[in-house]
């Protein structure tokens, strides 16, 4: 008699929907806005680029689509699923459900850093802008490291050290800001700093592709030893994992995706708190399949919220950070009323 298994159906499903609904969502959001386009316009604008044919629009129509809305789209799903892909190894391994890089402190001091770069000119470009954020980042997280050992390391701790790191560095981003930066700048870091992916670049697309799909393939590569961080980290010591090559190494990972992101679109707050939680309520906790799965529901997540941050109050724009915290505070809130029933 063949067993009927559906949690290994429903994930299979969802690994298989899951790239042609990312797919689908490229397209669809990149007809969306005032000029009018369609999903055939945009894949004949791509074929066009790669010289597989001719598109038939205007050069301005191909540079709305090429150059302003494709590389916009493709990093708002880069940046989902690079974010929802953080806030798995995050909550996994601290085993904390709030643990994400926005309420560690990560992306405030990844901000500091970047901004760092831009207004007291320490470096320029695109990798100097990256190194900036990642040093901010691992400067954050390592405060927050040592305030919850020396608090006593628990859940709730690390949660209180992240905050007090957020609300450190993002004093020291603002202080920079105000002494240093004339009034352009001023408004220009002040928005992105909320989150802001208008003016993304093939550039950013590259390099946060790049590092986001490495990131994830090594955080898959240790899927089983995060497994066994579920048992504490005494139990995954008794099961063979290097507990601390293995932590530290996830977390320098998870400090450089953040970097980047965090680089190219500012902080975008939620995403890597809320994803994974929806991700393990449809495939279960094992990460061979919640990690793929959460970068998959993340990134289409971004896209949509990014899309919808971009339209809705045209001709301004909000900015996606505020958008995300819209709709991720709720989320957050029924996070803390679950683990509330469950205590």
């Amino acid at each position: 008699m063949r067993l009927h298994r559906p949690g290994v159906t429903r994930s299979g499903l969802l690994l298989t929907a899951a790239p042609v609904v990312v797919l689908l969502s490229v397209a669809g959001a990149v007809t969306v806005g005032p000029s009018d386009l369609s999903p055939r316009d945009v894949f004949g604008v791509i074929g066009d680029r790669l010289g597989l044919g001719s598109s038939g629009l205007s050069l301005l129509q191909q540079g709305i689509v090429w150059d302003l809305r494709l590389p916009r789209t493709l990093l708002a799903g880069i940046c989902g699923a690079g974010l929802a892909t953080c806030g798995v190894i995050l909550q996994s391994l601290l085993r904390n459900p709030l643990a994400d890089p926005y309420v560690l402190g990560i992306s405030s001091g990844a901000s500091t850093g970047a901004v760092s770069i831009v207004v007291l000119g320490i470096g320029s470009g695109t990798v100097g802008l990256s190194a900036g954020a990642f040093l901010g980042a691992l400067a954050a997280f390592a405060l927050v490291l040592l305030l919850s050992y020396l608090a006593g390391h628990s859940s709730d701790r690390l949660v209180l050290a992240g905050i007090a790191a957020t609300q450190l560095f993002a004093a020291l981003t603002s202080f920079i800001v105000f002494t240093a930066a004339d009034a352009e700048q001023t408004r220009g870091v002040l928005f992105w700093l909320l989150g802001s992916l208008s003016a993304s670049t093939w550039t950013d697309v590259v390099v946060c592709g790049t590092a986001v799909l490495l990131g994830l393939l090594v955080c898959c590569a240790f899927a089983s030893g995060l497994d066994a961080f579920a048992f504490g980290s005494d139990a995954a010591s008794s099961l063979g994992v290097d507990v601390a090559r293995v932590r530290a190494l996830l977390l320098v990972v998870t400090a450089l995706m953040t970097a980047l992101i965090v680089s190219a679109s500012g902080a975008i707050g939620f995403v890597g708190l809320v994803l994974p939680h929806l991700a393990r309520m449809l495939v279960g906790v094992g990460h061979r399949l919640l990690l793929p799965s959460a970068a998959l529901i993340g990134a289409i997540f971004l896209i949509w919220v990014d899309t919808a941050a971009r339209t809705l109050l045209d001709p301004q724009e909000l900015p996606v950070g505020v958008a995300t915290a819209l709709i991720g505070v709720p989320g957050f809130a029924l996070i803390l009323l679950r683990n509330r029933n469950r205590a």
